[in-house]
């Protein structure tokens, strides 16, 4: 099993920026993807971000794309989510997920979970 190691977040004012950073680490090659979720109080999580491990393809969230990027570098087993003019209504919980392949998905508990890092922005 894949295990994932989450760090970069914060409080940071509305409009400025992070930059976080999962490592993972075991058996990497059964990866697809690597997603980056959210979860705020009273919300349902998101996936905010996800980038395919071997092809690097990306895909957003409506409610972060333009401000969010998302990337990897596989020679150190990290995914990176770049975030830009943030706003408070990106306040939550970030964490990092594996997707493996087909027939498995985000949700069916395949996957692996790091333990989360807070973001805070403020007004």
């Amino acid at each position: 099993q894949v295990q994932l190691v989450e760090s970069g977040g914060g409080l940071v004012q509305a409009g400025g920026s992070l930059r976080l950073s999962c490592t993972a680490s075991g058996p990497t090659f059964s990866i697809y993807a690597l997603g980056w979720f959210r979860q705020a109080p009273g919300k349902e999580r998101e996936l905010v971000a996800s980038i395919t491990w071997s092809g690097g393809t990306t895909a957003y969230a409506d409610s972060v794309k333009g401000r969010f990027t998302i990337s990897r570098d596989n020679a150190k087993n990290t995914v990176y989510l770049q975030m830009n003019s943030l706003k408070p209504e990106d306040t939550a919980v970030y964490a990092c997920a594996t997707r493996l392949p087909f027939p498995l998905n985000w949700y069916d508990g395949s996957g692996s979970w790091g333990q989360g890092t807070q973001v805070t922005v403020s007004s």
